[in-house]
């Protein structure tokens, strides 16, 4: 029977991350997952959809901006199956580096499916359908979550799709229904439509990305009005039917009201996800919605077996992932280590324009009568932003009003989500205003609208 330190079951952001850390500490440990190496987010979620956005971006700025930067181009067209195939590609590419580490780390790789088999013993079930009991001192289970169907309208792997076969779709759909206007949904849109694909967002909400600040709800809205893609917000599905010429939608308005009837030749739902648990996990204690409940040290209510990552709930992000596992890990086996819990996090989605966000919103601030002031900065008054022909989008912080302290920060435009990283320090480290106005950014660089929006806020801004 071998023997183990640690197994851990799911190979994705928390599991290859945690298997690498307690390899790192000097543990035997292995890591078994179904699929490939990276599990959803790089297989089947967070890098795939990126390499399509980037590819859809770069279509559209060469249709519609070319002129803008005094090219021309003449019968500019696309291979669909390429740009699939480009995506694939990029997946399997990172696949193999995470197997590569796990070979550097000597952590062992174990294809096939992992289930609880009592105190300290894991049943491995090998692709081939070998079964072998491992046997083990720690187990930390990181399996993830799924799509969630509507009960109506389940997925069809044809018409109605989840993210997984509308990221490999053959076809590209001449009309496209989206469920769900969170960050899949929005992503998906920006997507389609950017080769034509006719896109209708329903969105149960008031705003898309309805978890985002307001004002960058209302931003992306606009945008999305602008480049052709439909939206219907405040609007709930309550019926669906999949039809020879493809799915039809009866809605209504969430408040009550009239129904209609919305089709297209496919529908993606993107409602959320549920959790993917493994075999056995019913012995461990759930919370209401299905996930793998834990205490302050990541511990299931089975002694030695822990959890992290999506299967734990939200936040569902693969950088949360595998912070969540490495705490965990460190709290096993580093002495004295207590695991820290999720703090502030950067929320980031991948349309265009990007939007990516961390801390409070106004909504929240209000909420919980916190004083505050607002500091915003247009990229159209940014000279990269304009030199890039970016001039879309804003940088929004809050701050107390007391006392300076940086709160939240709201962006939508090009580079954001690479632009919050800077912000996710800043609130980690308890900046204040007069720490980020003190800071000097670059010129000319898109960083330097967080520089004006902090001076916008005491009203010191200069260059609006």
């Amino acid at each position: 029977m071998p023997s183990y330190d640690l197994v851990v079951i799911g190979g994705g952001p928390a599991g290859y991350v945690g298997a690498i850390r307690a390899a790192q500490l000097g543990k035997k440990v292995a890591c078994i997952e179904a699929d490939r190496a990276g599990g959803t987010c790089l297989n089947w979620g967070c890098i795939p959809t990126k390499a399509l956005l980037k590819n859809a971006e770069l279509y559209a700025t060469l249709r519609d901006k070319a002129a803008d930067f005094g090219l021309k181009i003449d019968g500019l067209v696309y291979d669909w199956s390429q740009i699939i195939g480009r995506s694939r590609k990029v997946s399997d590419k990172l696949a193999g580096g995470i197997e590569f580490l796990f070979k550097k780390n000597k952590v062992d790789y174990l294809r096939g499916t992992g289930s609880l088999a009592g105190s300290g013993k894991v049943d491995f079930t090998a692709t081939n359908g070998e079964t072998t009991t491992l046997e083990t001192a720690h187990v930390l289970i990181a399996t993830g979550c799924q799509p969630r169907e509507l009960p109506f309208l389940p997925f069809d792997q044809k018409a109605v799709l989840s993210s997984k076969e509308a990221m490999l779709i053959a076809e590209q759909p001449k009309d496209l229904l989206i469920i769900g206007a969170g960050a899949i949904g929005v992503e998906f849109a920006y997507f389609f439509n950017a080769y034509g694909t006719r896109v209708t967002l329903v969105e149960m909400m008031d705003h898309l990305l309805p978890v985002e600040d307001t004002d960058i709800s209302l931003a992306l809205e606009k945008s999305f009005k602008k480049q052709g893609i439909a939206y219907r917000l405040s609007t709930k599905t309550t019926a669906a039917s999949v039809t020879t010429a493809g799915v039809e939608l009866t809605v209504e308005p969430a408040a009550g009201g009239p129904s209609e009837i919305l089709s297209a030749q496919a529908c993606l739902v993107a409602i959320g996800v549920k959790p993917f648990l493994p075999p056995h996990a019913e012995t461990l204690q759930l919370t209401e919605r299905g996930f793998i409940q834990i205490n302050d040290r990541y511990e299931t209510s089975l002694p030695g077996v822990f959890a992290a990552g999506d299967i734990i709930g939200p936040p569902w992000l693969a950088h949360v992932a595998s912070f969540e596992a490495v705490q965990a890990v460190e709290g096993i086996f580093v002495p004295g280590h207590q695991p820290r819990k999720v703090g502030v996090f950067p929320g980031c989605t991948y349309c265009h324009p990007e939007v990516a966000s961390i801390g409070l919103t106004e909504r929240a601030c209000r909420d919980q009568g916190i004083a505050f002031k607002v500091g915003k900065f247009p990229f159209q008054a940014s000279g990269r932003a304009l030199a890039a022909g970016e001039p879309e989008g804003f940088v929004k912080l809050l701050f107390g009003e007391k006392y300076g302290e940086l709160l939240g920060a709201h962006i939508i435009g090009s580079e954001a989500t690479e632009l919050i990283a800077e912000m996710g320090l800043a609130l980690t480290l308890e900046a204040t205003r007069e720490e980020l106005e003190n800071t000097i950014h670059a010129h000319p660089t898109l960083s330097e609208a967080i520089h004006e929006a902090t001076a916008a806020a005491f009203g010191h801004a200069i260059h609006i």
